[in-house]
């Protein structure tokens, strides 16, 4: 197909020739430099058929930094052209192929691939230093001069005509190559260097196995989603540690992958030396630039394994097209682009009616402690009865790091005296009779607190004096201790545990886990932190602890969590 007379128009100093080639982001001619005799790649790439008034002034701004990429893994750019209606960059031209067409021809063997994704990410790091995400690395895209060298195409291309946002129209057909973006990529999120590592991951994947790392039958937009929402499959057949550095660079979360592309050659190449031996580089014969980092990794893997052995792979050879349709630039008149992440999430409840009712929970459980009388009116049953010379079953004031009197009518047998929160034992002292001080109709008797009462013990708590004959008087203990305590000090911990668990468990569903039982999960943990609310609010203010108020705080603790945990999955998914 011959070239459109405004293109060659456009570019007199060329001679323009037939198409040679199309994707989602342009259509390419080739040409010949008429003075010099440089063989070119000319892309065009239609703005007007995108619709976005700004897509000249992005590819100006685009285009004048890719001309200044100068590395020996990225396809020169020599010259751009903006016209009244395209957009024209010539770039070196390339007879050696891609990838694509090698792994689905002879394939390519486990070193190779490996050489070939170093070469990538080279050329991938120099143009990240020079700020130039590439957005559309796929094997496609990697392209093979004549001398076998590898170079990286299209560059930018995608920030161009999108502003990075992946495009979609109506009918589900993407703009761009779904099956290799990253999950921030789909969903439209600030985009990084990691987002380039990621899709350099997806291609390693794929040359070393022959598969992509997630089902590839069920369209673009599912594939898509299935990187926002799942973990990739492990990758089959492929010994440690390659595998492992080829997972770390799929990672969903941007900050859990590589930094830079250079960081994920480092350990790419220390692994490939690990897996396939010595001069497993020079075998493969694909040449490639080394920065210092990545050679001085590869150095120090042979220190470490001097006799490692040689191992030689057979190639792997692509059997399935590229799996998903990307449309090109030409096909979008009449069709409307959005952005994908539209698509990207199934509808929905909405996370709002929870989420207002977690919030207004949380108020509850926050107001409903300091609600609990500050005393517990305990019924009069052994008349005369004091300890520590107040009287009883009024309010008692104790100080449990010494030993204090009770003085009562007369009694038989031993007397008991313990002290309790909410009906939980605290420990208690029993004076045998021998100990007990007759006075006429009255009696005396010395207790010695336990001496880890003084530290259990906060706050106010329930007193009981307990006699052999079955009368029994309980009445209200304040201490002096408050936060200095185990109910204090523990309830604390307990509380801010709870509130740490159900943290990591939404910010395991912001992530984009699917975790369906983590409502039910959420429960238990809100249970614990409101039991922790009520239980410090009544050591702080010294409130006699009632069993009922503690229910009622750990019933509206776990509304509460399951409530803000259900919340937070559902916003994830109509996020």
């Amino acid at each position: 197909m011959t070239a459109p007379a405004g293109l060659a128009a456009a570019l007199p100093q060329y001679s323009v020739g037939n198409k040679i080639g199309s994707g989602g982001m342009g259509v390419v001619y080739e040409g010949v430099h008429r003075s010099l005799g440089r063989h070119v790649a000319i892309k065009q790439l239609p703005a007007d058929l995108i619709g976005d008034p700004d897509v000249n002034a992005r590819f100006d701004r685009e285009a004048r930094v890719l001309a200044k990429l100068d590395h020996p893994h990225i396809v020169p750019v020599y010259d751009y052209v903006q016209t009244g209606r395209d957009n024209l960059l010539v770039m070196e031209k390339l007879d050696g192929g891609t990838v694509y067409s090698r792994f689905h021809g002879a394939g390519l063997t486990g070193e190779q691939s490996c050489a070939i994704t170093l070469a990538t990410l080279g050329g991938l790091h120099a143009a990240h230093t020079a700020g130039v995400l590439h957005l559309d690395v796929k094997p496609k895209n990697l392209l093979f001069t004549s001398a076998g060298v590898i170079k990286v195409a299209d560059f930018g291309i995608a920030q161009v005509v999108s502003e990075g946002a992946t495009m979609v129209t109506h009918a589900g057909e993407v703009l761009g190559t779904p099956a290799y973006i990253a999950p921030e990529q789909a969903m439209g999120n600030a985009l990084s260097p990691a987002a380039d590592v990621y899709a350099a991951g997806t291609v390693l994947y794929e040359l070393l196995c022959g598969e992509l790392p997630y089902d590839r039958t069920r369209g673009a937009v599912s594939m898509m989603r299935q990187r926002i929402f799942n973990d990739p499959q492990p990758l089959p057949r492929v010994p440690e540690p390659l595998a492992t550095v080829v997972m770390n660079s799929l990672a969903r979360d941007p900050l859990h992958r590589y930094r830079d592309a250079e960081a994920f050659a480092v350990d790419l190449s220390a692994a490939a030396t690990a897996v396939f031996g010595p001069g497993w580089l020079e075998r493969s014969q694909v040449p490639v630039h080394l920065g210092p980092r990545v050679m001085g990794s590869i150095t120090q893997q042979l220190h470490r394994q001097p006799d490692a052995p040689t191992v030689i792979t057979p190639p792997v050879r692509g059997t399935v097209p590229e799996p998903t349709r990307s449309i090109d630039l030409a096909d979008l008149r009449g069709k409307g682009l959005r952005p994908a992440s539209e698509l990207m999430s199934p509808s929905g409840p909405s996370p709002l009616w929870p989420g207002l009712a977690g919030a207004v929970a949380v108020i509850v459980l926050a107001m409903l402690p300091f609600l609990a009388p500050t005393t517990v009116t305990h019924d009069p049953t052994i008349q005369g009865l004091q300890v520590d010379g107040q009287s009883v079953p009024g309010q008692v004031r104790l100080d449990l790091t010494r030993d204090f009197p009770i003085t009562g009518p007369k009694a038989e047998g031993n007397i008991v005296f313990e002290l309790n929160a909410a009906g939980i034992p605290l420990g208690g002292r029993e004076i045998p009779a021998s100990a007990i001080t007759p006075t006429g109709n009255s009696f005396t008797a010395n207790v010695d607190p336990e001496s880890y009462q003084r530290w259990l013990v906060g706050g106010a708590v329930t007193g009981k004096v307990q006699f052999t004959d079955g009368r029994a008087q309980e009445f209200t203990v304040v201490t002096g201790q408050r936060l200095a305590s185990v109910m204090g000090a523990g309830s604390l911990l307990l509380g801010l545990f709870g509130i740490a668990y159900l943290e990591s468990i939404m910010r395991t569903l912001r992530r984009g886990f699917r975790r369906p039982m983590a409502p039910f999960s959420a429960i238990p943990l809100g249970a614990l932190v409101g039991g922790s609310v009520w239980l410090l609010a009544s050591t702080l203010t010294a409130r006699e602890p009632v069993a009922t108020w503690g229910i009622a705080c750990a019933a509206v603790g776990a509304v509460a969590a399951s409530l803000l945990v259900l919340a937070t999955a559902w916003s994830k998914r109509r996020a």
